[in-house]
């Protein structure tokens, strides 16, 4: 394995951001890899999702450790999330219209990041509103909520198959507004990341077996991101991230414009 020094330091950096907010395994790096390592989109997204799925395994540990990990959310997410990513997986194997070349998947990671950033921007609009239904219509809110989730997973598996994004950013979003009193920003976090663990394992091997993982890229994220994942997920646990998010959104923002535009 040749060592990349740069390529350990773009793990380390987005490793922390994930330990700290959740989000950055696949929104950020996944562009790091493209726009400033010329890495092809395919080789990007399939390296990126192992290394996400490693790399959370680390703070998912420490939230654990510290209580911050909602385990029946998880597991609701994971019973769509699971499911969603296996056939979108089949349908790359598959379907001649899944063998996607590298402007579209470039398209698709712009689009998504976009979305991300503006769920980003939204998420205290919508803990209000996930807040207000919680409590004005307490039992149907509830009742709703289990599949509610499952759905969720199911949508988050899709597309993170397909652009390794979503499983942080858009996954605490959509949380927040399902769970606006059960999570809080720490426990919020915490479940989001063990929930990216399965999926992104998934998801990356399916990639493995469509030849778009480098191993050498992987080890040197790894050799960051695992040391940064550990520092961001202990920050996680006592810090208010709110100025942090939102300084995530406009970068997200102005890295989609610049990928739709390539």
């Amino acid at each position: 394995m040749q060592m990349d020094g740069l390529t350990a330091l773009a793990g380390l950096i987005v490793g922390v951001l994930v330990g700290v907010t959740g989000v950055g395994g696949g929104s950020l790096m996944t562009p790091i890899l493209v726009l400033m390592f010329g890495w092809a989109p395919q080789t990007a997204v399939g390296t990126d999702l192992l290394y996400a799925a490693i790399t959370k395994v680390f703070g998912t540990a420490v939230h654990h450790n510290h209580g911050t990990v909602d385990w029946q959310v998880v597991r609701r997410l994971a019973l769509g999330s699971l499911p969603a990513a296996a056939l979108t997986l089949a349908w790359m194997h598959y379907s001649e219209a899944a063998r996607v070349k590298d402007g579209f998947i470039i398209s698709a990671v712009g689009v998504m990041l976009l979305i991300t950033a503006l769920g980003i921007f939204l998420k205290d609009w919508l803990h209000g509103l996930g807040k207000h239904l919680r409590v004005t219509n307490t039992e149907k809110f509830k009742h709703l909520q289990p599949p509610l989730t499952v759905v969720t997973g199911m949508v988050l598996g899709v597309l993170v198959t397909l652009t390794s994004i979503g499983a942080g950013a858009l996954g605490t979003v959509l949380l927040l507004y399902l769970y606006p009193l059960r999570l809080n920003a720490s426990k919020l976090v915490g479940t989001d990341l063990a929930h990216a663990i399965p999926l992104t394992l998934i998801a990356g091997l399916g990639h493995l077996t469509l030849g778009n993982v480098n191993f050498t890229l992987l080890l040197n994220l790894l050799i960051g991101s695992v040391p940064g994942v550990l520092v961001g997920a202990v920050i996680s646990t006592r810090a208010p991230l709110a100025l942090i998010r939102y300084a995530i959104g406009a970068v997200l923002a102005a890295v989609a414009l610049k990928m739709l535009t390539l």
